[in-house]
């Protein structure tokens, strides 16, 4: 029931759909709460739910969202007109990537609110503006980031059902009980215990430039997501179009792969730093609430956070209620504190050199303790 009332806007129409899903009615004899959960943790929840629905912590204000828009397309134009005025010397071209790398990471964060159903009242209003985002401004497919997104979501840091983790093992051993459990299997896909360098090389920056970048066409024609792919290619033929006049062929490869480089480093150390040092196992079928807590942590609330993170700082506000426009995780985080408090559950908020360190961290930590369990055990 906490995910459905999470993920939903329209409830009405979505229990439309699911109605032929119906199989049959437990018996009234037959127990209707899960063991593995916090009854009254999850009735407290459903009541802070009640109350934030109340407060209208729910409802959007589209300005500061259109707002955001605007500042996205000027920085665009910004870094146009500055190797147009300027020149494509060194400097000026440096200065448009860093600018268009901007562009990117923020288009990014825009790009989710509309993902998630939180800019408008309406979901096809946000289903409409999240391709235009997402695929005219980033040149990426909605339908590919509705299908990872959720999953992680429903089940963050959960091994084999959140796909934001599955670099394990492959590439990293995470989480003290996974990698443990690599050790003792004798796995070593990677030297893991050198896992805190090496994500400096194969993590942030090549993220987004290297798998990303051919990934995501590769999911629209094998999806046959044709409409994705249409949006998508209005992105690089603008992109193209536009910097034709002023670089060569070269140069426009070059500012592209400067651009993703950039916006991948910016991306991966945001969103990893709130969930890479949390609790990362197999599924324990948990509570909502508990679920989402031991998976993600906040940091700071400042201007400079907010935006550089766009309000993903609130991570912990944002997978309880990934529905609530952004601009009032700030306003909900006090009563979700306070419900931690009286459960006795850990609400972790960190400084953003903090979280970002802690990364690193926790990869060291995971990676000595696959090696130690490698060789010993």
């Amino acid at each position: 029931q906490d995910p459905f009332i999470a993920f939903h806007l329209d409830k009405a129409l979505v229990r439309k759909y699911m109605s032929p899903l119906l199989i049959g009615e437990l018996a009234p004899d037959q127990p209707s709460f899960e063991p593995s959960k916090n009854k009254r943790l999850v009735e407290d929840f459903r009541e802070l739910r009640t109350t934030v629905e109340k407060m209208g912590l729910l409802n959007p204000n589209c300005a500061f969202f259109m707002l955001h828009l605007c500042h996205i397309l000027l920085l665009d134009v910004a870094a146009w007109l500055t190797i147009w005025y300027f020149g494509s010397s060194m400097v000026p071209f440096l200065f448009s990537a860093v600018l268009l790398g901007t562009v990117q990471v923020q288009a990014g964060w825009l790009q989710h609110d509309f993902g998630h159903l939180s800019v408008f009242s309406k979901p096809k209003w946000n289903h409409w503006l999240h391709k235009f985002v997402i695929g005219h401004l980033k040149g990426a497919p909605a339908s590919w980031w509705n299908h990872l997104h959720f999953q992680h979501h429903a089940k963050p840091n959960c091994f084999q059902k959140d796909p934001d983790i599955n670099m394990h093992p492959l590439f990293f051993a995470l989480g003290k009980t996974l990698s443990v459990e690599l050790g003792v299997k004798k796995k070593k896909f990677m030297p893991y215990n050198h896992q805190h360098k090496y994500f400096f090389i194969i993590g942030p920056p090549a993220l987004v430039p290297l798998y990303f970048q051919w990934y995501i066409f590769y999911f629209v024609v094998q999806r046959k997501q044709w409409v994705d792919l249409a949006w998508m290619l209005t992105f690089y033929i603008r992109f193209f179009l536009t910097y034709f006049l002023l670089l060569e062929v070269k140069g426009i490869l070059g500012l592209f792969l400067l651009v993703r480089f950039i916006e991948s480093n910016w991306f991966v150390w945001v969103t990893q730093m709130s969930h890479i040092p949390m609790h990362i196992d197999y599924d324990k079928n948990m509570d909502w609430f508990s679920t989402q807590l031991q998976a993600t942590c906040n940091v700071q609330h400042s201007l400079f956070n907010d935006w550089f993170s766009g309000h993903l700082n609130f991570q912990i506000e944002h997978h309880l209620f990934p529905t609530m426009p952004r601009h009032n995780y700030w306003k909900v985080a006090p009563l979700v504190k306070s419900l931690c408090a009286k459960h006795g559950i850990e609400y972790q908020c960190k400084t953003l050199l903090t979280a970002l360190a802690d990364i690193v961290h926790s990869l060291k930590d995971s990676g000595e303790l696959w090696l130690d369990a490698y060789l010993h055990k």
